[in-house]
């Protein structure tokens, strides 16, 4: 059956290039894809998969489903397809979202000798407020046996840990003067913002090496002449695990409520964008995958070992159902993502043959799943463990 899968997979490659290329020349902003959920959502819909737009009232978000009609395992595919401002599909989401169908549909050529059901799921603006964290807050993902997908990068990774993440935003209010003729009447925001910064680094002393601080200044007042009466930080706050990132979030609310007692200021917090679970990766399944991406002729020794570093809305994901995010490789040169250089990597033609690569892993993988009860519960046996 996997040649089956692969051979389908082939037959529509000229199909999931168009749609890549189209995702990637038209880059759209979180929650703004339109475009690129339309077209997935179509294609799906002409392969015999039952298409519901606007899942969990996230209006470019979808959930697909092709049903064998017989009973088996629910299998996920995530797609993500938003992109970054300015630099577009520098983090190759328009291969993302076309892998995920590309699996769904090649994997759908067999169901009916397998039994089982495929559910697609289009989760917008992974960059931002993580369309994954509504979903899973929801209850959406509940019902899978298993979810998966694939990252591109510049080598191919297993799939590791990542992040848990909050990020926090502090606003100031404090009192307008004039800064040479009366300044002892205000009460300066800004110098709120500074000491909440300076308090924040002083706590890294005293903080696990995992962490990650990291923030910005958005608004800090009109003018140098005038004491600023509203001022904004906002800062990403990571760490491997979301207890630990619990436990440190509480101190780093602490040096912003010490600089606005510091300065007299009313503070005020709040999210700015949603927070990301870490990533639990389920190891029996990754290495099912491993084993698939083997067989399709990826020599072991170039698999890499992969780490923890950025944040991921599939670590809310795999908090609920076992799941991997393994990486493709998709360039030669060590291109960073969200740099012009990844950009163009994933529009290349060597950049679509890891969609292809990581589609029939995917696929692959699945149907293991799918035809190995054993399997199935020891992914589960794991999950329940590591939960």
């Amino acid at each position: 059956m996997k040649n089956t899968i692969n051979h389908e997979i082939e037959q529509l490659r000229s199909d999931f290039y168009k749609i890549s290329q189209y995702i990637g020349e038209n880059p759209e902003l979180g929650h703004e894809e339109f475009k690129a959920s339309k077209i997935l959502a179509e294609t799906l819909t002409d392969h015999d998969f039952q298409v519901d737009m606007g899942t969990c009232d996230l209006t470019t978000a979808f959930e697909a489903v092709f049903d064998s009609g017989a009973p088996g395992p629910s299998i996920g595919f995530m797609a993500e397809y938003d992109a970054l401002p300015e630099i577009g599909h520098a983090c190759g989401h328009n291969l993302i979202g076309t892998m995920a169908i590309a699996a769904a549909i090649g994997l759908s050529k067999v169901m009916k000798q397998c039994g089982g059901k495929i559910y697609v799921y289009g989760t917008p603006a992974e960059e931002t407020r993580g369309g994954k964290v509504t979903m899973a807050d929801e209850g959406i993902f509940n019902h899978l046996d298993v979810a998966m997908m694939v990252h591109p990068l510049y080598r191919h990774e297993e799939s590791g840990s990542s992040l848990a993440m909050d990020a926090i935003q502090f606003e100031f209010f404090g009192k307008s003067a004039h800064a040479a003729a009366a300044p002892h009447e205000g009460i300066n925001a800004l110098d709120a913002v500074i000491q909440t910064f300076n308090g924040i680094n002083a706590l890294r002393q005293h903080v696990t090496p995992d962490v990650r601080i990291h923030g910005i200044i958005p608004e800090g007042g009109k003018a140098a002449n005038i004491v600023p009466d509203h001022a904004i930080a906002q800062f990403y706050v990571r760490a491997q695990h979301r207890s630990y990132l619990n436990e440190l979030l509480e101190k780093v609310k602490g040096c912003a409520q010490g600089a606005a007692l510091a300065t007299g200021a009313k503070l005020e917090t709040s999210f700015y964008e949603l927070s990301y679970d870490d990533m639990i990766t389920n190891e029996v399944l990754s290495e099912v995958f491993t084993d698939n991406l083997v067989a399709l002729g990826i020599d072991r020794a170039e698999i890499h070992e992969k780490g923890s570093g950025g944040s991921l809305d599939m670590g809310n994901v795999s908090q609920v159902v076992p799941s991997i995010h393994p990486y493709i490789k998709i360039c030669d040169e060590p291109h960073a993502c969200h740099t012009h250089g990844f950009r163009e990597a994933a529009m290349s033609d060597q950049g679509f043959e890891g969609l292809i690569l990581g589609a029939k892993s995917m696929a692959n993988t699945a149907l293991d799943v799918i035809t190995k009860p054993e399997l199935l519960s020891k992914i589960k046996e794991e999950f329940e463990k590591r939960r």
